[in-house]
């Protein structure tokens, strides 16, 4: 008798969770287009970040329609929603970014952004060249999917659209980083966070994870290299700062490649300006020099900046020149939870298929994420949106004025998001 009760037990919860799955499926299908036509709109009215006003008015009144506790005006046009389930647990955190890039367009879609604008003093358009439309939409649209779900979670979601993450304005602060700043993990605290990122380096409907390290830390450096004027035929007669810069390259480069244990992990240290100088005979009081370090580990991120700044200041000082050195600290490194990562695989693969769902390598790209998965268990993705048909290694990538997002693929990403907040509330109750 005992085991005859055990065995309609388990079929009740089969049959349970085969219908909340079914329930899933239609309501993400039931919203498709209406994620496709979110995309075209915030698409040809794309906005820089620190200034996403329309994104964020439309992502609110949304949340709003569906019922949520939202809040506004965080972190300058930040957007939060609370969805509270009926049944008590945890709080799944699920983000999008709303910020668009200074690119002109050059894709011949029929809902092409023909926004400009003046950026560091240079006339160009607005596009939303890495995505970030698309992340509104489909995060939209699994707001629709699990308020339309709300009787069956067992705990709350908390649904981030966030303002800037490609960057601040100068001299104005923004991103996660300020969202947190501003507290709304004070308020809110989620017990996890989700992410997802469109990419061309993808085809449509795959699914690219990784555990661990997964994109690299972005930091900035600046030295400045003061010398002593003089003419170019007499540089005995004064400190050439130029010769010292150029020693100073030579030397930073070999940080990683002789200072830095890379089979730990990998760094990078890129020089992207170099300027001094007015005239071909006149050696100049000083050169500015401006780069970039990349790297997936926070130990060996302390060591670079400390190897730059030793390196470039005792070169200069056996040139007889000074170096300043600034070191602007950018994203730490986006580190997927090894155990969340592992736990929420099987819901990825019901997302997307498992034969769709695939490893990653390392990503020298970074992402603003990193500062939540900081604060909590965190799992970042990414979504291939490359038609079947074109060719990875030649396709336009993110941040080209070609680029494009197949719209086939966003029914997989609202998907997706919507499948890690349910599987994760269902496994904690």
């Amino acid at each position: 008798m005992k085991k005859s009760l055990l065995s309609v037990a388990l079929g009740f919860a089969a049959l349970s969770a085969f219908n909340a799955q079914a329930n899933l499926d239609q309501h993400v299908k039931s919203v498709e287009q209406q994620v496709i036509e979110w995309r075209r709109d915030f698409h040809q009215n794309p906005e820089l970040g620190n200034r996403e006003t329309r994104t964020a008015g439309i992502v609110a009144k949304h949340l709003k329609s569906l019922g949520m506790q939202v809040q506004t005006d965080i972190a300058y046009t930040g957007v939060v929603g609370i969805l509270k389930g009926a049944k008590p647990g945890p709080t799944v955190m699920l983000r999008a970014d709303m910020d668009a890039l200074p690119v002109t367009e050059k894709t011949d879609v029929p809902f092409k952004s023909t926004k400009t604008t003046t950026y560091r003093g240079v006339d160009v358009g607005i596009m939303h060249a890495c995505g970030h439309d698309t992340h509104v939409a489909m995060l939209m649209g699994a707001a629709q999917v699990l308020a339309n779900m709300k009787d069956e979670l067992h705990g709350n979601i908390m649904f981030v659209f966030q303002p800037a993450e490609e960057g601040a304005p100068l001299g104005e602060e923004g991103g996660a980083e300020l969202m947190l700043k501003e507290g709304i993990f004070t308020k809110y605290k989620p017990d996890v966070a989700f992410g997802l990122h469109i990419t061309s380096s993808l085809h449509t409907g795959k699914i690219g994870y990784r555990s661990g390290p997964f994109m690299a830390s972005a930091d900035r450096f600046e030295i400045t290299v003061h010398g002593r004027q003089a003419h170019g035929s007499a540089p005995w007669t004064g400190v050439d700062p130029i010769a010292a810069a150029a020693q100073i390259v030579t030397g930073v480069n070999h940080i990683v490649s002789r200072q830095v244990n890379i089979t730990k992990e990998p760094a990078i240290v890129s020089f992207g300006k170099i300027a001094g100088g007015v005239r071909n005979n006149i050696i100049p009081e000083e050169v500015e020099m401006v780069g970039t370090i990349r790297n997936f580990d926070m130990d060996n991120r302390a060591q670079i900046f400390e190897n730059i700044k030793t390196t470039a200041t005792h070169i200069a000082k056996s040139s007889g020149a000074t170096a300043d050195v600034h070191i602007h600290e950018g994203y730490p490194v986006t580190v997927n939870n090894p155990e969340l990562t592992a736990q929420m695989l099987p819901s990825l693969e019901k997302a997307a298929g498992k034969q769709n769902v695939q490893e990653m390598g390392k990503i020298t790209g970074a992402e603003d994420f990193s500062f939540y998965a900081l604060e909590i268990p965190s799992v970042f993705v990414f979504l291939g949106g490359t038609p079947a048909n074109q060719d990875l290694k030649t396709v336009a990538s993110n941040h080209s004025p070609y680029f494009y997002a197949d719209e086939s693929s966003f029914k997989v990403g609202t998907k997706a998001l919507s499948q890690l907040a349910v599987d994760y509330l269902n496994s904690q109750k």
